[in-house]
């Protein structure tokens, strides 16, 4: 199967935006901006019921493909957002921050299980992302999980698991730990952590020494996916938040002037993975 690179915009990351400062600053102008870039789609939310039509309307005159994100704590949480998820239609997956950083052990495996067969039985891919805070916060166990469930679909974003080992340097130890996930990613978020900050300035052309150790995961999770018999598409998410993501010089609590340009790395950061897509093929 001829699988597809799909490189969608986080809606959350246009937020705050100095390129839409001062001009117009509208759902439809951000749609006109993401499609104009070369982005693929769109990562967001499912919209609220007065905005549904717009938003449909957009994503069919722009091209764009559609995901969105859940946070769900039980599978309770999970069904209904499926349900809501169906209504709306048109939702290529669903990114699913897993809201029970406590749970452990199988009770942990028991929730992640039945996340993935109402997945299966609603017909919507269910990725349930490494992110602190969640179910995943901990690489150990999430390497736990993989190896009781086989088939569980995750969301690749490890400026988490950088930032909260402080790694600094990747150890062998550390990269063996971080490979076990790789043959499990069904998508990626791109954001580079250098072990101290969770989101970083890398630079104008990617020049930040930690940036080759996030293409070498990024690139290894598409090798995975291009030897999977299934997944026609790959989805990446481009997803730099504003503060209290993006580092300022200012005072928490007072103006927010980023260090770095977003937008020009999100662009920097759709080149850089286009490139390593092409790379996983060969």
């Amino acid at each position: 199967m001829d699988k597809q690179l799909k490189v969608e915009m986080s809606w959350w990351g246009m937020n705050g935006l100095k390129h839409l400062q001062g001009g117009e600053d509208t759902t439809e102008a951000r749609f006109r901006m993401i499609a104009e870039n070369g982005f693929d789609g769109i990562n967001a939310f499912i919209p609220a019921s007065e905005e549904a039509g717009l938003w449909k309307e957009l994503l069919q005159h722009y091209g764009l493909s559609f995901s969105v994100n859940a946070y769900p704590s039980s599978i309770e949480d999970m069904a209904g957002f499926l349900e809501k998820a169906q209504m709306f239609g048109g939702i290529d997956y669903i990114n699913a921050q897993v809201m029970q950083p406590f749970m452990v052990g199988d009770g942990a495996i028991r929730l992640l299980e039945g996340i993935g067969r109402l997945s299966e039985a609603a017909g919507i891919p269910v990725f349930v992302e490494t992110h602190r805070g969640t179910i995943t916060q901990d690489l150990i166990r999430s390497a736990e999980y993989v190896r009781a469930l086989p088939d569980l679909k995750l969301t690749i974003d490890y400026s988490h698991y950088v930032v909260a080992g402080e790694l600094h340097t990747v150890s062998e130890q550390a990269e063996s730990w971080l490979q076990k996930l790789l043959p499990n990613a069904h998508s990626i978020h791109t954001r580079v952590s250098n072990g101290e900050q969770v989101q970083i300035d890398i630079g104008e052309s990617g020049e930040h020494p930690m940036v080759p150790h996030f293409a070498r995961w990024w690139e290894g999770a598409m090798r995975h996916c291009r030897s999977r018999a299934s997944d026609a598409a790959f989805p990446v998410v481009i997803e730099l938040g504003p503060p209290s993501y993006a580092i300022t010089t200012d005072e928490a609590g007072k103006r927010s002037n980023e260090i770095s340009d977003r937008w020009a790395q999100s662009l920097y950061l759709q080149k850089l993975v286009r490139e390593l897509w092409e790379k996983a093929g060969q």
